[in-house]
């Protein structure tokens, strides 16, 4: 009789029949492959749908107000409709060289403004911009001019001078025509 009160009190103390326990295992497992197997494949398909409608708003909402705005850009002219340009004559100076031989910059300029008037107005002031540009320019070596970063950097220095020397006016920009370094 001891021995039928052990197999219920063995029931009752939690153990499990084989049968069951070797089931149950193997869901633990399984359930833990499946999810994993499961975010493996949703992860990405979500990534995939995501990235899709993101894409399909890109070209189809986007795109559209990207051509709007490039049909309002060519419908407006390239250069303004008031402008004039004032050629200057051309100059020539002795610039400073590194190892003391004579060198030379002959530049030919041409300013941007706003109209025909104050081209006008400009003509008498056109000495005084001359000796702007010419004071600077014989300061320069042949260092200073190498490379676009340098032929930016001079036309940008032209310009606050000529605004400068022509203070009520106002010059939108300087334009090289002509620059030989000899």
């Amino acid at each position: 009789m001891a021995k039928k009160k052990e197999a219920p009190e063995a029931g009752a103390a939690g153990d499990k029949p084989e049968g069951e326990g070797a089931e149950a295992t193997p869901r633990k497992g399984l359930g833990k492959f499946l999810s994993k197997k499961m975010l493996m494949i949703i992860v990405p398909a979500l990534l995939l749908v995501i990235g899709g409608g993101g894409a399909g708003a890109y070209f189809f909402l986007i795109k559209k107000s990207d051509k709007s705005q490039e049909a309002k850009a060519e419908d407006a002219p390239l250069t303004p409709p008031k402008v004039a340009f004032s050629d200057m004559q051309d100059i020539l100076v002795n610039i400073q060289s590194n190892d003391g031989t004579p060198a030379y910059l002959k530049l030919g300029v041409s300013l941007e403004l706003e109209d025909d008037a104050q081209k006008a107005a400009l003509t008498p002031l056109m000495p005084r911009i001359t000796d702007q540009f010419q004071a600077y320019l014989r300061e320069l070596r042949l260092d200073d001019l190498k490379g676009s970063a340098g032929v930016l950097r001079l036309k940008e220095e032209l310009l606050r001078r000529v605004n400068v020397a022509a203070a009520p006016y106002h010059v939108r920009d300087v334009l090289l025509k002509e620059m030989i370094v000899q």
